[in-house]
């Protein structure tokens, strides 16, 4: 028989495992998040900064008389290009695709000449192409005349903030800043308004169909940034059927803009106020009217203040989406530049990847401006909910509660009514002109974009992105929260959690390309794959479920861990017997959390995808680009119906699982 004395090692040496496999879990999480985030911004940045030139000094050329005899010494290209009437070069400035044909150093040089050429470089460093074929090195390479015309020096990269200068001097650059600031700060300012507004008639009025148009209310958040500009083009673009109540102005630039981002931003902030507004205290509105203060001043004192972590939250979440946010601009924008598109056109259309990083490092600063102000709110807020708290309930009144349908009411047709014009416009066969209905714009075959192989690579990486999201985020989340030692490689994971909240989906996949992309990164080879896409989907929505999973594990008792341990039972038991059953309704709101999301996002996938992994989503956008407003709107519906069903897929799965794993809640 075991004596107690043989008892102890055992629990010693089962804690002590925990501890090693704790630490290595950890350490697991944080090279995760290093590779996925650090890394690729820390390249990012470097780019940036990154400048390269034409060093003629470091280049050498000789060239023979027609007989095939090098009696001239050699010349360096610095002295041929001055001794040019035009000189090639005056600025030595290029990117870090620069070529310069050496050929262009004689003025008669011939491809049909017999005379020969050798070039070679100064520095060992030097480099220059010949054909696709690289040199570097001091060594002479002999030519001939039809091979020389195929030599191309390549520029030297060197550091400085001559790329920040550039960008800085050029109007139209700096003008996007701007314009990203002004119609991130009018949404920001028009959406918190509306979504209080109907925040506070579903929590302090008495209206019929609160849940209807809380429904209606969270409809945006299914579909792409995209569609709602697509709707407002149908609408009041150059052939809209409401076209007159623009009154001359244009649907394309700043208007259509705000107007989209108020629809794609109005459920985040919503969320955000609803749950601020629902646990007030019942008492402050007693005492209140035992006061006799009016009702204007109940709200200025009492409402407003309690609300304004709240309110503040909810200013610097949609701020922080509008100016991060790519797609919407890009289908309505017209000539209003702002930082995003300039993102998207110094890579896609000018293939100058520095400034690219430049312009991402811009959008940088205000995104992460904004998570620090709201952070640091988070920290100063106080609990408004005490065991004396009483819940406040609202009080029946049918002049408000008439008022307050009517705002209801009007909000849920602004949202219902891009939605219902975007599957019009996908049925309608020739939008104004014949408008009979049929499915022919849902044949993506037909048009350019990605056609149907691309929806089910979208429902591919939402499904992965769930699953391995999932997993990979509530392991980091339980690290955190029940790993006692360890305060250091905690507290980074922690930080590391936090970060890509700050970091727009754009930026995240510039950076993503800049680090995996490079020849010498072992991990190049998921690069243009299904793999890559699921990385970057979980790292640019992982501090949400991150937060989620935080939430639902503090409310579990840390006596759970003790016990085992005291017990000597491996924490695997605890883990999957008891952690992992309570946190089922976190763990099914993350997983519906992260595949919405996969199917919706645009900005962090858009420079990442290859022919054979073209998402839905960005299909949508090509479609756009190429003409096919009618079939993007179809996808864009198909998305958004595709979520639909996910949601009471979800929906009926929590419910079984819950009832099977739930039931002592209701004990």
């Amino acid at each position: 028989m075991m004596t107690a004395a043989n008892a102890v090692p055992d629990r010693r040496a089962v804690v002590d495992r925990t501890r090693s496999l704790s630490r290595l879990w950890i350490s697991v999480i944080l090279v995760y998040l290093a590779v996925t985030l650090v890394l690729p911004l820390s390249v990012m940045l470097s780019k940036s900064i990154s400048t390269y030139q034409f060093d003629l000094e470091q280049f050498s050329f000789m060239a023979s008389n027609e007989d095939g005899q090098f009696s001239t010494s050699e010349a360096r290209a610095s002295d041929l290009n001055d001794r040019l009437s035009a000189p090639l070069l005056e600025e030595l400035a290029t990117s870090a695709n620069g070529r310069l044909s050496a050929a262009q150093f004689f003025p008669d040089f011939s491809f049909r000449s017999p005379v020969l050429y050798r070039v070679r470089g100064n520095d060992p460093d030097a480099r220059f192409l010949v054909g696709s074929t690289p040199h570097q090195g001091t060594a002479w390479v002999e030519l001939t005349s039809n091979e020389f015309r195929r030599v191309q020096l390549r520029p030297v990269r060197t550091f400085g903030i001559s790329n920040f200068t550039t960008y800085f001097q050029t109007p139209a650059l700096v003008r996007s800043i701007g314009n990203s600031l002004l119609i991130a700060s009018i949404t920001m300012v028009i959406t918190v308004s509306l979504a209080f507004g109907l925040a506070y008639a579903l929590t302090r009025s008495c209206l019929r169909f609160q849940g209807a148009f809380r429904l209606i209310a969270m409809a945006p958040i299914l579909v792409p940034s995209l569609l709602p500009g697509i709707a407002l083009i149908y609408l009041f673009g150059n052939q809209g059927i409401l076209k007159e109540l623009m009154m001359g102005a244009s649907i394309y630039g700043p208007i259509g803009i705000v107007i989209g981002s108020v629809f794609f931003t109005f459920p985040h902030a919503f969320v955000i106020l609803s749950t601020t507004l629902a646990v007030s205290d019942a008492r402050l509105y007693e005492a209140a009217e035992s006061l006799k203060a009016p009702p204007w001043r109940v709200f200025l004192t009492v409402t407003l203040p309690g609300a304004r972590y709240g309110l503040i939250s909810a200013a610097f979440v949609t701020f922080n989406l509008v100016i991060a946010d790519f797609g919407l601009p890009k289908v309505i924008g017209g000539q209003f530049n702002v930082l995003a598109v300039d993102i998207y056109k110094q890579v896609i259309g000018q293939q100058n990847f520095e400034m690219g990083a430049v312009v991402s490092v811009v959008l940088l600063l205000p995104a992460v401006l904004a998570f620090a102000v709201d952070a640091h709110v988070r920290r100063r807020q106080v609990a408004q909910v005490s065991a004396r708290t009483v819940p406040l309930v609202p009080k029946p009144s049918k002049t408000k509660d008439r008022l307050w349908m009517i705002y209801c009411l009007t909000l849920s047709l602004f949202i219902v009514g891009l939605l219902a014009t975007c599957q019009f416009a996908a049925l309608v066969k020739f939008w104004p002109y014949d408008l009979s209905l049929g499915f022919m714009h849902f044949r993506f075959d037909l048009v350019d974009g990605g056609g149907w192989p691309s929806y089910f690579n979208s429902l591919k990486l939402g499904v992965m992105t769930a699953i391995v999201g999932c997993m990979v985020i509530f392991l980091g989340a339980y690290l955190v929260e029940k790993t006692k030692d360890m305060r250091l490689a905690r507290g980074t994971l922690q930080i590391a959690a936090m970060l890509p909240m700050a970091v727009p989906g754009l930026v995240l996949g510039l950076a993503y390309i800049f680090f995996f992309n490079a020849p010498g990164n072992p991990l190049n080879s998921i690069y243009g794959t299904m793999t890559i896409l699921v990385i970057c989907t979980v790292t640019h929505f992982y501090t949400v479920p991150h937060l989620t999973a935080l939430t639902a594990l503090k409310q579990i008792d840390p006596e759970f861990e003790a016990v085992s341990d005291s017990l000597g039972q491996p924490r695997r038991r605890v883990l999957f017997g008891v952690t992992i059953p309570l946190c089922l309704p976190a763990i099914l709101d993350i997983s519906i959390y992260l595949f919405v999301n996969a199917i919706t996002t645009v900005s962090a996938v858009v420079f990442l995808y290859a022919p054979k992994t073209s998402l839905a989503s960005v299909a949508i956008l090509n479609m756009d680009d190429a003409g096919d407003i009618a079939p993007a709107a179809a996808m864009g519906m198909l998305i958004f119906y595709t979520n639909v069903v996910a949601r009471l897929v979800h929906l009926g799965l929590s419910r079984g699982l819950l009832r099977r794993t739930q039931a002592w809640r209701h004990i």
